[in-house]
Order: C-alpha cells, then structure tokens, then sequence
C-alpha cells in the first residue's frame, strides 16, 4: 500500500494539522508494516501557481515537477493532507498542489454526460485546523466543501475529515480540540471499491 503525506501549514512545529497529519501517517505505519509513505511539503518546496507559461510548457523544469507531483497522487493508495484554514479556504499552496493534480484527460474528463472522475479507489484523509468554530456545513467554510467537490470531481467518494476547531481561541480550547482530533484518527481500512 502506498500513502501520499502532504502538509500545507506554513506554521511549521506550531502547526494543528502537521501534528495531526503526523499521527494519521503514525498511525497507519503501526497498522500496515510495509507501508510505503511520500512526502510533500508545500510550505517548505511549494510549487508555483498557474501561469500562462506553465500551462503551456514553455519550462520544462517546471513541467516535471507539475508531473512529478501527478505521479505522486496517482501512486498513492491513500492521500493524507494537511489542510488548514485560511481566510475561509485552504492555503494557495494546497490549491497549486490541486492545480497540479486535477488534469484533464489524467485525473478526470469530460464526456457527452458530463464530467467523470478518473483517480477512484483512493481514499482521502484531511487534517483540517481552524482558528474558530465553523461546525458542518457553516456558510463561511469553503476549505471542507471546496476539499469535497475536488476529490469527488476526481472520482474520489472517499474522503474523510479530522478537525481541529477553535484552536485561536484559548490555549485550553486549543489543547481540547486536538485531543477531540487525535481521539477520532482515521485506521486502515479496506479502500472503498
């Protein structure tokens, strides 16, 4: 089995969802002798955002690395991301590293009934940190829904969230809500069909 780790906090040893990414990936290591991990840090090695250049290929340097950065996805069993929130959304290093990942004609396409996931039979697990309380479906949360729409797209229906909510507020509502995280810590389970 193969796992993909990806942390996006730019709070390095301070950071909720590096902590939390680091136990999930603990975890499963206990659980699964053999398993294979990469990792990606974006805050450290980020990759650039979209430019006109990249799109077009016009440097090759950094065209390997958008396709070293697919093939790492498309090899992973499981995806494991550190995802914190940030101004309401995800870090703009997360959505270069989405950018890099959603290809049309690799990871998805589109079809005379519309769009089809391509990159099923993963399963995605997000270490989610937020500074406040945003609880399921609150309207100023675009980081979780966001998260759901892009896997989904790319046919992944495999996508589970750990949050740690409330961390900004006080050191004792921050020290709970991670223990509330680490209690509910994904295990390695069959990937779903």
């Amino acid at each position: 089995m193969r796992m993909l780790h990806v942390d996006s906090s730019a709070l390095g040893a301070g950071s909720v969802t590096r902590e939390l990414t680091a136990a999930i990936v603990a975890r499963w290591q206990d659980a699964a002798p053999g398993l294979e991990v990469a990792y990606r840090d974006l805050d450290a090695d980020p990759l650039p955002h979209l430019t006109a250049p990249l799109l077009g290929q016009a440097d090759p340097v950094a065209a390997e690395e958008s396709e070293r950065a697919l093939q790492q996805f498309l090899a992973a069993d499981v995806v494991v991301i550190g995802a914190p929130m940030y101004n309401f959304g995800v870090p703009s290093t997360l959505k270069a590293w989405i950018d890099r990942i959603a290809v049309a004609g690799r990871t998805f396409r589109y079809t005379a009934c519309g769009p089809e996931g391509l990159a099923g039979g993963k399963r995605v697990v997000v270490a989610s940190g937020r500074g406040g309380v945003y609880g399921d479906a609150s309207q100023a949360d675009f980081q979780e829904a966001y998260l759901r729409q892009v896997f989904g797209f790319l046919g992944i229906g495999d996508v589970e969230f750990v949050r740690a909510e409330g961390v900004a507020i006080s050191p004792e509502r921050r020290a709970e809500a991670m223990a509330a995280a680490h209690a509910t810590l994904p295990v390695p389970l069959p990937l779903a069909a």
